[in-house]
């Protein structure tokens, strides 16, 4: 792989090289590397700071990070480029982009790296000879701003790209075709094409959905979608936002996970049984148990911002409790396809609905996939369906981040699907979001408070 790679480099005149991954917030880092370093760096390896675990999406330093900190000096982590990951911009046609995983000093997989939780999930299910397939679709808001007027508006009163509320809309479409083309063109030369691409309900917001594939590339396409609209928008003097909810008054943005087991040769769908419950298949039921049971402790994994709980209320199509139903958009789980119809059985898939579109795509697929196992593991029962409006039905999920992190510190499921180390870390990342949270003056208290009180 490492000769075919530098002879590909060579024949394509790529003379440049980006290498970056990404880190326990979604966030990809990286950096410019002379090309004659590559070679060393595809054969051995590189060293990366590993302070990129060490900090938060602001790049302020944890103060109770175990895994790298003071005590340990911020060493460098060794990483290993995947050569299978090869890019190329094309407003970039002279560089080479590739992701690289984190490993120990001692070449062990580093305890915080999200793509190798997700690697170690997708081999747990190749052992029992099952190959997980998953499709991202996120929705994001788009504005007619730039880095600097954000911050100097302060983040309110934005322009949004179009006014008013006019899903699915073609008209929108079309008075932005620059824009829609460029996103479109831009993401299937880029190795991420687009199943759609549509606007929402909401002034400016958009979904682009990503076909399913094999669960790491679908991982690697739905983390470096995001970067790369963001890399088309500012081209067109626009930004964009992944949040779960940017606005109190409009709706959150979703980042709903398709999912499915397949055989190990990627040709039969094990999900679809024509003759089950909705076309389920019993490995399908209790893979769909797995995740409607450890639903409520995991949502810390869904859900990692404080923001990403704004979704979880009324009347906005995101998931309250933890249930599941046939083509019911209010589950946290709808399950899509079968119906005993024999011509859909290899569409047969499950849908969760709780993440939103500010997921680290690796760890919340490699978190579904995980409590999928476990409930194929542990043979668990499926629930009783949900009908109707879900969010009155079930266990509710946690309110608040903080909820969700001690959710999941007293989980031992999440330790043993997900491995201790890593629960650990995250535990302590998620820790540290809501201290921070619990130190800031929002604008509505100061509303609410400053001359009444």
């Amino acid at each position: 792989m490492t000769t075919d790679l530098l002879e590909s480099l060579a024949q394509r005149g790529l003379r440049k090289v980006k290498v970056g991954g990404f880190d326990i917030d979604g966030l990809l880092r990286g950096k410019f590397m002379h090309a004659d370093k590559l070679p060393s760096a595809l054969a051995k390896g590189f060293g990366f700071c590993d302070v990129i675990f060490g900090w938060d999406i602001t790049d302020a330093l944890y103060d109770n990070a175990t895994v790298t900190g003071w005590h340990s000096g911020y060493p460098d982590a060794l990483a290993r480029v995947d050569a299978s990951t090869l890019r190329v911009l094309p407003q970039e046609p002279d560089t080479a982009h590739l992701l690289v995983d984190f490993y120990t000093q001692d070449g062990k997989p580093h305890p915080a790296c999200p793509r190798n939780l997700l690697k170690r999930m997708i081999a747990r299910a190749e052992t029992s000879g099952f190959r997980p397939k998953f499709g991202a679709e996120f929705e994001f808001w788009v504005f007619r701003e730039t880095p600097q007027t954000l911050e100097q508006k302060h983040y309110t009163g934005l322009d949004p790209l179009s006014p008013g509320m006019f899903g699915y809309s073609l008209v929108r479409a079309g008075q932005h075709a620059d824009f829609v083309h460029d996103v479109l063109d831009t993401l299937t030369a880029y190795d991420i094409p687009l199943e759609g691409l549509h606007t929402e309900t909401g002034p400016g917001v958009w979904e682009a959905c990503i076909p399913y594939d094999d669960a790491l590339p679908a991982a690697d396409k739905a983390a470096l979608l995001k970067t790369t609209i963001k890399l088309v928008a500012a081209r067109h003097g626009l930004s964009v936002t992944f949040m779960a909810k940017w606005n109190a008054a409009l709706p959150g943005s979703s980042g709903h996970l398709h999912q499915s087991l397949w055989d190990s040769t990627g040709t039969t769908n094990l999900f679809g049984d024509a003759k089950g419950l909705h076309g389920l298949s019993t490995l399908a039921q209790h893979y769909l148990a797995g995740i409607v049971d450890t639903g409520p402790e995991l949502t810390a994994l869904y859900a990692p911002f404080i923001n990403s709980y704004k979704r979880y209320v009324p009347g906005v199509w995101a998931p309250m409790t933890a249930g599941w139903g046939f083509e019911n958009r209010t589950s946290m789980v709808r399950v899509i396809g079968g119906g005993g119809a024999a011509s859909s059985v290899s569409a047969t898939r499950l849908e969760l609905r709780q993440t939103g579109a500010d997921i680290n795509p690796y760890i919340a697929m490699a978190t579904s996939l995980g409590a999928g196992l476990h409930g194929i593991e542990q043979s668990l029962a499926l629930p009783p369906e949900t009908r109707g409006d879900a969010s009155s039905q079930g266990r509710q999920v946690p309110p608040t981040l903080e909820h969700a992190v001690d959710a999941l510190r007293n989980s031992d499921r999440a330790k043993q699907i997900l491995g201790e180390a890593f629960v650990d870390h995250y535990v302590r990342t998620r820790d540290w979001e809501a201290r921070e949270y619990r130190k800031a003056v929002s604008g509505w208290e100061l509303k609410r408070y400053f001359e009444a009180v």
